[in-house]
C-alpha cells in the first residue's frame, strides 16, 4: 500500500468509503480514521444515491462528498468508470464497500484489485448475497458473524480479512441477529482498514496473511456445556 499522495495527511492511505445508504459502517470508519495515529484517512465518500443518509454524516464530519446516480447510466461498466475516475481524481488509493447496493462489474474490481474491501454479515463463504440473516437462522447454524475480505469479481468473493463470530439464540429473528452482527461489524471493519492500510496484511495468493497477528486461544462452544 502506497504513503497518502499530496493534499492529504503525510503517511497516511487516502481512502474512499462507498455508501448506498445510512452508513452504519462508515461512522465506525470516520471514528477509528479520526484517532492521530490512525494509517488511513478517508478523503471521499461517494453514493450511488442522492438520498443517502451517510453522506449527509461524512459532510458533518468534514468529509468530501460526492453522487454519481447509476440511474444516469445505461449500462453497469460505465456507471463503474465513472465511478473509477472520480476516485482516482481524489487520489485514492483504497476503496471501502460500506452497504454500496450495486453489484460491481469485472473491470471495477480488477481496476481496484487488492484495493477494495467489503464487509458482509456472514462467515463467508456461508451465505454470500442477501436476506443472509435469514437463511443463517433456517439452516439451524449456532454461530454466525461478519467477514471483511477483499472484492473478486464473483459476489462475495475475495481473500478475507477479518473475521468476527456471534452466538445465534434460540429465540433470534432475522432482525435481532443482523443487530448482534451489526456490532461484530463495527469492530471488524475499522479493524481491517487499518491492518490493510498500515500495511500489515498482505496478500500471497488469495490468502491474506497479518504481520504480529494474535490469534483467540479460547474455543466457543454453542450451546455451552453443562
Amino acid at each position: 500500500m502506497a504513503a497518502a499522495k499530496s493534499g492529504g495527511a503525510p503517511g497516511r492511505v487516502r481512502t474512499a468509503v462507498l455508501i448506498s445508504g445510512r452508513g452504519s459502517n462508515l461512522a465506525a470508519l470516520i471514528a477509528t480514521c479520526a484517532r492521530p495515529d490512525a494509517p488511513a484517512e478517508i478523503v471521499l465518500v461517494l453514493s450511488n444515491r442522492p438520498n443517502a443518509a451517510g453522506l449527509r454524516y461524512a459532510a458533518g464530519a468534514g468529509i468530501a462528498t460526492q453522487v454519481i446516480d447509476h440511474q444516469r447510466f445505461a449500462a453497469r461498466e460505465d456507471f463503474d468508470r465513472a465511478m473509477s475516475a472520480a476516485l482516482e481524481a481524489a487520489k485514492v488509493e483504497l476503496v471501502c464497500l460500506a452497504g454500496f447496493m450495486r453489484l460491481l462489474s469485472p473491470w471495477f474490481t480488477e481496476r481496484w484489485r487488492d484495493r477494495l474491501l467489503n464487509i458482509h454479515p456472514s462467515l463467508l463463504p456461508a451465505f454470500p448475497g442477501l436476506d443472509t440473516h435469514r437463511r443463517a437462522l433456517e439452516a439451524g447454524v449456532r454461530f454466525s458473524g461478519c467477514t471483511v475480505h477483499f472484492v473478486r469479481a464473483a459476489l462475495d468473493t475475495g481473500p478475507i480479512v477479518v473475521q468476527g463470530v456471534v452466538p445465534v439464540e434460540p429465540d433470534d429473528t432475522p432482525a435481532t441477529l443482523a443487530d448482534r452482527v451489526l456490532l461484530a461489524e463495527h469492530r471488524c471493519y475499522p479493524l481491517a482498514l487499518e491492518l490493510v492500510a498500515s500495511g500489515r496484511a498482505r496478500i500471497e495468493g488469495e490468502r491474506v496473511l497479518i504481520d504480529g497477528a494474535r490469534v483467540p486461544e479460547a474455543m466457543v462452544i454453542n450451546p455451552e456445556p453443562a
